[in-house]
């Protein structure tokens, strides 16, 4: 929760305070630092002439670690060269030998160069500090940026010399300790009533965010997701206060302040880079989000083209209701994606490296496993576009029979009569052949239909009447158009009879339910007009017929032992 952020800014102060002191301190001791170096007489210039014409020489096959002159933490020159039979590491020594001694004197401080011969002599207040040769500048380093440097160097040094100065860097670090603890306790503040506001704004606000008519969030959820932003938020800001702080805090202190610059300038970089990226990305935002409101204002416009075909109030030749959702659906998804295509190239970091590769597994990733879907979704257009089937219409697809519920992009829905729903995909039914009863009916009837083989010893025209007799006794069968009988084959031992009748259009009975009906409807007339039912195989006459009296229709049930 946003309370861990409640802590009081007097305890902040006090837990931040002995850094101030540690900074002090540290000024302090590079005031009293004293080089351990043996005193040694300047070179005459003869010897320093000397000197300068070896360095220019250089000793073949000998080499020298670069030593950096630092003074105050401040960087001043390398000395890569060796100089006056002294290598970089004695030149560096030396030269510090000879800055604390021309500061004891307590001068004015002010550094001059002297050219002497091929070198450059680094004076202090008139007195030689240092030379160095062209080699020991750094890549793009002059001699009055070595110059510049001690004076900043030594200016710093007599600041952390002076009691009254480093008091007021103190006070004024003591008064950005002070502040600093005021913004914390002012964002722990923030974050205390922002938390109720956006407590507020989720119990009203979260239902509303929905997805499908479903909530996508809800009231807690929402509420745990904003919150957790603030957090982010508020540690966000509470870090660059305590960065800034502290680099404002080093910069007080003579030997801290190098420090403190960089910390500045590195937070500097940071923000330049950052807010510089977004300022040079948002033309391509711009041009991009132009793009998709360009596309969803065209959408706009044939949208109300679908919602009046799909309510019937408009007919095209070339879409009609049944498939007016799969071609909204199509017309959307190639304006998106033509939008998307489009809007690539001003998206930030689309020309990255990064970018190309994350495009590229992406693409892969679909290649490799979104072939099975797309047979699925070509199927279902399929499906769609040559009206195989229709929401409402009983069908049967390979063994699986029943009334279609829902025709989706990859399979389509079947109810069947023992209330069960199957998912078929829309590959199988492509691919298999599929028998649609309710073609021949309008409105959402079916066609019912069951076959008998019966011996040849009973009259045809007698076994049309009684299938017919049985249909018209059946429920739910309509009698316009009346059922009919056809004779389907003549077999070895028996004849095939199938009797076809339409479902009443109106409020249809489940397929299984009516045929149940029509089945026993067909035994009961069999039974009393004493014709043998031997489906499915008729081979010969029995001793007893194979009839059951009317006496016997409905027997008791055995009791229970």
């Amino acid at each position: 929760m946003i309370r861990r952020l409640r802590f009081s800014g007097w305890r902040c102060a006090a837990w931040l305070a002995p850094w101030l002191v540690v900074l002090a301190l540290c000024g302090a001791a590079a005031a009293g630092r004293a080089a351990v170096v043996p005193s040694a007489p300047a070179p005459s210039p003869d010897v320093l002439q000397e000197g300068l014409a070896l360095a220019e020489a250089g000793a073949p096959g000998q080499t020298h670690d670069n030593v950096r002159l630092t003074i105050y933490n401040r960087p001043i020159i390398t000395f890569r060269e060796p100089l006056l039979n002294m290598s970089p590491a004695e030149r560096a020594s030396r030269a510090r030998f000879q800055i604390d001694q021309i500061m004891s004197k307590r001068g004015p401080l002010q550094v001059s160069l002297s050219p002497f011969q091929n070198a450059t002599i680094v004076m202090v207040d008139g007195a030689p500090a240092f030379p160095f040769v062209s080699a020991d500048l750094g890549p793009g380093q002059t001699a009055n940026e070595v110059r510049a440097a001690l004076q900043q160097a030594l200016d710093e040094g007599r600041e952390a010399s002076s009691v009254t100065f480093m008091l007021r860097a103190t006070g004024i670090a003591a008064i950005a300790t002070i502040v600093l603890a005021l913004v914390l306790w002012g964002l722990s503040f923030l974050g205390r009533r922002m938390e109720g506001l956006m407590k507020r704004l989720a119990e009203k606000h979260g239902s509303k965010i929905a997805l499908g008519g479903a909530p996508l969030f809800g009231s807690e959820r929402l509420f745990r997701i904003l919150n957790a932003a603030l957090r982010a938020s508020l540690w966000v800001l509470a870090l660059i206060a305590v960065v800034e702080w502290l680099g404002f805090s080093m910069s007080q202190f003579p030997y801290t302040r190098r420090w403190g610059e960089q910390m500045n300038q590195s937070a500097l970089d940071l923000a330049n880079f950052v807010f510089g990226a977004i300022a040079d990305s948002l033309p391509g935002l711009a041009v991009a989000l132009a793009i998709f409101v360009l596309a969803r204002a065209a959408l706009g416009l044939v949208s109300p083209l679908f919602a009046q075909v799909e309510r019937g109030e408009l007919e095209l030749r070339w879409i009609d209701k049944d498939t007016v959702r799969a071609t909204r659906r199509l017309v959307q998804l190639g304006v998106w994606l033509f939008a998307l295509a489009m809007a690539y190239p001003y998206l930030p970091g689309a020309q990255t490296e990064a970018f190309k590769g994350m495009s590229v597994l992406l693409g892969l990733m679909v290649s490799l496993g979104a072939s099975n879907m797309l047979g699925q979704a070509i199927s279902g257009l399929i499906v769609t576009y040559s009206h195989t089937m229709r929401v409402g219409e009983y069908v049967r697809v390979g063994d699986f029979e029943g009334t279609v519920t829902q025709v989706g992009t990859f399979s389509t829905r079947v109810r069947t009569g023992m209330g069960e729903e199957l998912t078929v995909p829309n590959t199988l039914i492509v691919g298999s052949v599929t028998r649609n009863y309710s073609r021949s009916m309008p409105g959402s009837g079916y066609i019912v239909d069951t076959e008998l083989t019966i011996g040849y010893d009973a009259p045809w025209r007698q076994v049309h009447a009684m299938m017919i007799e049985a249909a018209l006794r059946t429920e739910g069968i309509s009698q316009t158009p009346p059922p009919k009988v056809f004779q389907t084959a003549l077999s070895d031992y028996y004849a095939e009879y199938r009797i076809a009748a339409h479902a009443v259009p109106t409020q249809p009975l489940p397929r299984a339910e009516l045929l149940g009906q029509l089945h026993a409807n067909l035994q009961d007339v069999f039974n009393e007009n004493g014709v043998q039912i031997m489906s499915p195989h008729y081979m010969g006459d029995p001793e007893r017929a194979k009839v059951v009296p009317r006496a016997e229709w409905d027997p008791p049930l055995a009791a229970k032992g």
